[in-house]
């Protein structure tokens, strides 16, 4: 018996190895994904600090993991005995990854290739949206959180976003005046950092927001903050009534405009 776990172990490491590089650290068959990662067991480590703020029975519920990366959180969601589970990513390699870890897992999980910006075409909404580490590698952040709000998010958005600059949250006012200008030199007004380059060696970091900008662009999007476990983590709930944003003004309009008759 031993021998065939240390067969099967060898077996899943050399799996592992072929799909290369991992950035999320998993554990398969007893063989870890990424044992050397920057940040330590990621992404449980983190995991573990806002773990408790997420509902432990998950059946009958339905999961959307948006960045699913090697499919952390959506394993977490089975486990949890969520109906179902749909992880989506734009790279290949770590869907590969991800399909790999369902298999060794022995769980059934579904993995399609597919950006943030095309949630729609999924055409269902979601019990549960996962949407960690994805907003900071995005050229267009709120288009981002304003689709995910139009299109997929049912009841709960789990959120993170790698946040630099203040911590604090200051009031901020309905309105200012042209001339007021003080409160845009205050770190704790919401602001987001843009990199034309590269940020810790990465060129798809375009823009890390403060922690009051983070907020803000939750509410902006049409999301209530219901609890702040972790320093970059929010649980929201989809507002039950929220203002009418760009995108369902213009698909409104061009509803009205194909039914309006020709004249």
């Amino acid at each position: 018996m031993q021998t065939a776990e240390r067969q099967s172990s060898a077996q899943t490491q050399e799996r592992i190895h072929a799909l290369g590089e991992w950035f999320q650290n998993l554990s398969l068959d007893g063989v870890q994904t990424a044992p050397h990662h920057f940040l330590g067991d990621y992404p449980a480590v983190k995991f573990t600090r806002f773990a408790h703020a997420l509902p432990d029975d998950l059946r009958g519920k339905s999961v959307l993991d948006i960045g699913c990366n090697a499919g952390f959180y959506s394993l977490e969601m089975k486990r949890r005995g969520a109906d179902r589970v749909l992880g989506i990513d734009f790279d290949e390699r770590y869907l590969a990854q991800a399909r790999f870890a369902a298999e060794v897992r022995g769980v059934e999980i579904e993995f399609r290739r597919l950006s943030v910006y095309e949630v729609a075409s999924l055409g269902e909404r979601f019990d549960v949206v996962i949407f960690m580490g994805v907003l900071y590698h995005l050229r267009h952040p709120l288009l981002a959180l304003d689709l995910i709000h139009e299109h997929v998010a049912d009841d709960l958005l789990l959120f993170q976003s790698m946040q630099r600059g203040s911590n604090d949250v200051m009031p901020v006012e309905e309105d200012y005046d042209f001339w007021q200008t003080e409160m845009f030199t205050r770190p704790e007004f919401p602001a987001m950092y843009f990199l034309e380059h590269k940020y810790a060696g990465d060129p798809t970091n375009w823009w890390i927001p403060n922690r009051a900008c983070t907020e803000a662009m939750l509410r902006s999007a049409g999301f209530d903050i219901v609890a702040h476990p972790e320093d970059e983590v929010f649980v929201c709930r989809i507002k039950e009534q929220t203002p009418e944003s760009d995108l369902t003004r213009a698909a409104r309009q061009a509803r009205e405009s194909r039914r309006a008759p020709a004249v």
